[in-house]
C-alpha cells in the first residue's frame, strides 16, 4: 500500500509540474487564444500590438500582428506567420528579429493546410489554431 501511495503521489506531483509547463493542457487541446497567452503575448502583448513588457529593450521590435492583414493588401497571410512562428525564416539575411524558437507548438497532430494554390501540406495542428487567433486579432472584414 505505501509503495501504490508513493507512486500515486509522484505521478500527482509531475502532472502539475508539467502544468506549469508552457502549452501543457490536461485532457484537451489548448485552444488558440491560450496558445497565444501562453507563447506570443509576453511580447506581442495581449491585444497583439507588440506593446508586451517582454518587448522592452527588443531591437526590432515585436511586430503590431493586428496589422498583419493591412500591411498585405488586406489579406492576412496565414503562411508567412505560421512560418515565422516555425523559425523558417530564422537565418535568411538576419530578419529573424528576437523570435524564440517553439518546439512544443510543432508536436502532436497535424492537419492539411494550403501553403500554395493546390499544394496540401501537413501543418501542426497548434500552429493553424495559434495562427487563426493571431488573425482574429486584426480588423474584422468590412469593418
Amino acid at each position: 500500500m505505501r509503495v501504490w501511495m508513493a507512486g500515486l503521489t509522484m505521478a500527482a506531483t509531475a502532472a502539475a509540474v508539467a502544468a506549469c509547463a508552457p502549452g501543457f493542457r490536461l485532457g484537451a487541446a489548448a485552444s488558440g487564444a491560450e496558445l497565444y497567452a501562453d507563447y506570443c503575448a509576453a511580447c506581442h502583448g495581449p491585444a497583439g500590438r507588440g506593446d508586451g513588457p517582454g518587448a522592452e529593450g527588443l531591437n526590432p521590435r515585436p511586430a503590431d500582428l493586428t496589422r498583419l492583414a493591412a500591411d498585405n493588401g488586406g489579406v492576412f497571410p496565414r503562411v508567412q506567420v505560421m512560418a515565422k512562428v516555425y523559425g523558417y525564416h530564422r537565418g535568411e539575411g538576419g530578419g529573424g528579429g528576437a523570435m524564440p524558437e517553439f518546439g512544443p507548438l510543432m508536436e502532436g497532430e497535424t492537419v492539411l493546410i494550403e501553403t500554395a494554390p493546390g499544394v496540401m501540406t501537413p501543418t501542426p495542428e497548434k500552429l493553424v489554431l495559434l495562427a487563426e487567433y493571431v488573425q482574429s486579432l486584426g480588423p474584422r472584414p468590412g469593418g
